[in-house]
């Protein structure tokens, strides 16, 4: 009974919400639409009531004073003015065009189409109607899907919390490997016709619409495919739904402009939200089946989740990262020759693949993110490279990562592999992308250096040989001895906190990454743990540096 008597509240950590205010509630600032949670789904119970933290996306932008209000469907439960940081002046949630921001369904803060003048969204519907044509010009089934589907069925509008455009096309390939052929096959053609195009999966690609005021809306285009009976749609749903539901193509009307959709939309709405679809609920989650989605990660080799959260932060934080190259590039540099080719793996901003440059060796950048790699092009004409240099590597894609390989692989005088706090951002199959890309690079010579945070928590606090500390055997791939450097060990207890960026960083154990470096055929030469820096050069009380190599084939036959 006590959350029953517990009012609303609002501090800079949480929002507060009675036990008796379940359901959808948005959140304004000054009346501009920001972020919408719902309860108990997003909240946890505590004896004051539901306690739904800020979510990532916000927490690092919460500085300023607004007047916070919290909407139900048909009236403001709380308004309260807050103080974020201590701070007194307007708080400014916009991005660098002065354009509004808010927290869309996938957690990103981004420019929601509530915020959105009638003009940008004609320019939207015009790049999505254009992309359905030339997608139906190429021989693809595509029609609106998901938000832009639901709002053109429900108002003929798009949806307020929305951001994008979402598109959709029915496969008639008869296997998983047929459709991520068939995908391959239409970034081709997309790119062909002119489209910016970002691979997300074997079957998820995103294209790049660029609008007047300078902001870049994407317009994805999800595959869609039966296999047994059972139909799948990227984005993770799956489950009955006849093909007469979805072709042929029928017409729908969105924001005054006619597009094709499914030929049942009601049906197509009801597979993708579930019956309730007629009811706005901008807190929507779907509770997709599991055995499905591994399917879908199986058969499509992945999704880079990650994309747009980095492009997000690299735009927001590009002028906080220092221009200067690091500590663990000047560490490097001691430790390769003069002159030797090095690839940049993960290259963020090309802070030291451009410092790499200045020093005359060939440089190879990749990264996953559009956004860092059009900063670390910049960075590396300015010092004398070319556009050229810098790659897109997706390490979740086996496909990128073999292309990376065989490409390095074939640079004339051994690469040396630099991945600074790259580690850190990986899942365990990119992480074994990675040592996949080294064991086909470094055949020939060079070395893979890695820094990346970490946690080490052996209970001894003496130094000990790393073979030891990582539990791997001589023999197994790892040196020891007078080659071997010993870990500096750290005092227990003390908290370590989470590297920058939190909510895209993890610390990562040092016996987790010599482990994947021996399994695929690595040597480790060198470890240690220490203090070091984050992304922003602030300290960082553990940070593990990584040195190996891979036996040269006429080794392997001697051995």
């Amino acid at each position: 009974m006590i959350g029953l008597l517990v009012p609303y509240a609002v501090t800079e950590h949480h929002v507060l919400v009675p036990r008796s205010g379940r359901g959808t509630l948005a959140v304004t600032f000054d009346d501009a639409y920001v972020w919408s949670f719902s309860t108990p789904r997003d909240g946890t119970w505590t004896p004051r009531g539901w306690r739904v933290r800020w979510p990532a996306a916000l927490r690092g932008r919460l500085h300023g004073t607004t007047r916070v209000a919290l909407v139900g469907t048909d009236e403001v439960h709380h308004e309260q003015t807050v103080a974020f940081g201590d701070s007194d002046e307007p708080l400014a949630l916009r991005d660098r065009h002065g354009n509004p921001l808010a927290v869309d369904s996938a957690g990103h803060l981004t420019r929601v189409f509530s915020e959105t003048g009638d003009d940008i969204r004609a320019q939207v519907v015009e790049g999505t109607r254009q992309a359905l044509a030339d997608l139906r010009s190429l021989g693809y089934d595509a029609h609106l899907s998901y938000g832009c589907l639901l709002g053109a069925v429900r108002d003929g509008r798009m949806i307020g919390h929305d951001s994008d455009a979402d598109l959709a096309y029915l496969s008639r390939a008869d296997t998983p490997a047929q459709v991520v052929y068939e995908s391959y096959a239409m970034e081709r053609e997309l790119r062909r016709l002119g489209w910016r195009v970002v691979r997300m999966s074997g079957a998820d690609l995103k294209l790049m619409h660029r609008l007047a005021d300078g902001r870049v809306v994407h317009i994805d285009i999800f595959g869609g495919f039966h296999v047994g009976g059972t139909y799948y749609q990227l984005g993770g749903r799956s489950g009955p739904l006849p093909v007469s539901a979805l072709s042929p193509a029928g017409i729908v009307t969105l924001e005054g402009v006619e597009l094709p959709a499914p030929a049942d939309p009601e049906a197509v709405l009801a597979f993708l939200y579930g019956p309730s679809w007629r009811t706005p609920d901008p807190a929507f989650q779907n509770d997709d089946p599991p055995g499905g989605l591994r399917r879908i990660e199986g058969w499509v080799r992945g999704v880079r989740h990650d994309v747009v959260p980095w492009n997000e932060y690299y735009r927001e934080h590009r002028k906080q990262v220092p221009w200067q190259p690091s500590s663990f590039a000047k560490w490097t540099a001691k430790r390769i020759p003069p002159g030797a080719p090095i690839a940049d793996l993960g290259c963020g901003t090309g802070r030291d693949a451009s410092w790499f440059t200045r020093q005359g060796r060939l440089v190879l950048a990749y990264d996953a993110s559009g956004t860092a790699l059009r900063q670390t092009r910049r960075r590396i004409v300015r010092s004398g490279g070319t556009e050229d240099q810098a790659r897109t590597l997706a390490l979740n894609d086996r496909r990128s990562a073999l292309a990376a390989g065989a490409e390095l692989a074939r640079i004339p005088d051994p690469v040396h592999l630099y991945a600074r706090g790259l580690v850190g951002c990986l899942n365990p199959e990119a992480l074994d992308h990675l040592f996949l890309i080294a064991s086909m690079a470094l055949r020939r010579g060079g070395s893979l250096l890695l820094e990346f945070s970490t946690d080490w928590s052996h209970p001894s606090s003496h130094p000990r040989p790393v073979a030891e500390h990582a539990n791997v055997a001589r023999g197994a791939g790892v040196r020891s001895g007078g080659h071997m450097r010993h870990i500096r060990m750290f005092e227990r207890g003390v908290r370590r906190p989470k590297p920058t960026p939190g909510h895209l960083v993890e610390r990562v154990a040092v016996d987790r990454v010599i482990a994947g470096i021996t399994a695929r055929g690595g040597i480790v030469d060198e470890v240690t743990v220490e203090r070091g820096t984050d992304l922003f050069d602030r300290p960082d009380p553990k940070v593990a540096r990584i040195v190996a190599h891979w036996n040269h084939p006429n080794q392997e036959a001697s051995a």
